[in-house]
């Protein structure tokens, strides 16, 4: 039975994943896999789509792209066609090199992006490949380098963090939850940015504690009881952490006052506070601090 057509959506999010075919390799070196980011820069301009995100493995390939007028299947038959051409003849071979038929899932872009954008860029960490998440072959480091391709969108999507370009840069790598060594040329700035951050840019503003979890309540969609819950479900323990971390900067309590506010015994509430100073800014403090 012949396969349905593929549905064009304008301005659709799609994840899509390329296999070698009968799980071989489709890229030999990293020779090749510059040529099938070339490849993709050209279609890329010659179609008009965004591409957010992009990691190439020895046997796949990830990319988060949206499609303008042109649907992803005349865009992605043009790309694997191209480059099959280019791998058999420079490897005297020929027949398929990709599966016949790729993968790609419509993605809600208003939800799932940013998750998106994580997940692929987390593929060789999870693969334990070298480099980890700084692995050559995908567009993290095009994130926090800023290097001008001309493939990846990368500025539109570092502004949902910030439209300060350092700063952007700062919370992404707190989105990824990472201890990302920066440039030697750059350390000195971000470490600037880390401590203006955690309170010093900020450190007169002061806001009602009821003011902060109805905030946090809103970011998470949770509720003011369920906070103060006995629950330690992974949701409701980042809310509450990051309600002791917002309440300790933004609110004049001591510690034992924000601990009975929240139901938690105040050694639970100062061992927060004391590592929470040594983390990465989590997800819903980037939220919070975007809102004031």
């Amino acid at each position: 039975m012949a396969r349905k057509p593929r549905v064009h959506f304008e301005n659709a999010l799609y994840h899509v994943i390329c296999r070698g075919n009968n799980k071989e390799k489709i890229f030999m070196n990293e020779e090749d896999k510059k040529e099938y980011l070339d490849i993709i820069k050209r279609y890329k301009m010659k179609y008009n789509f965004k591409i957010y995100a992009y990691c190439l493995l020895d046997n796949h390939a990830h990319m988060l792209i949206e499609v303008e007028d042109t649907p992803l299947s005349k865009i992605m038959q043009g790309l694997q066609q191209v480059y099959t051409m280019r791998y058999n003849k420079k490897n005297s071979r020929s027949g398929h090199v990709f599966e016949q038929r790729y993968k790609s899932i419509l993605c809600d872009k208003e939800n799932y992006l940013l998750a998106l954008i994580k997940y692929i860029h987390e593929n060789p960490l999870k693969a334990g490949l070298l480099g980890g998440l700084n692995y050559k072959w995908s567009s993290h480091q095009e994130y926090i380098y800023g290097k001008k391709s001309n493939l990846v969108d990368s500025d539109n999507m570092l502004k949902v963090f910030s439209p300060d370009k350092a700063k952007a840069v700062l919370y992404y790598l707190s989105f990824m939850n990472t201890e990302q060594q920066i440039e030697n040329s750059r350390e000195y700035e971000y470490q600037e940015i880390l401590e203006k951050d955690l309170g010093k840019e900020d450190k007169g503003k002061k806001l009602a504690f009821e003011d902060i979890i109805d905030k946090v309540c809103r970011i998470t969609d949770l509720n003011s009881e369920e906070i103060a819950d006995k629950k330690r479900t992974q949701g409701l323990v980042d809310a509450r952490k990051a309600i002791i971390i917002l309440g300790k900067r933004y609110t004049n309590l001591i510690n034992k006052e924000i601990a009975n506010r929240l139901n938690l015994s105040d050694s639970t509430v100062s061992n927060i506070i004391s590592t929470g100073e040594k983390e990465p800014l989590s997800e819903i403090i980037i939220e919070f601090r975007k809102e004031l």
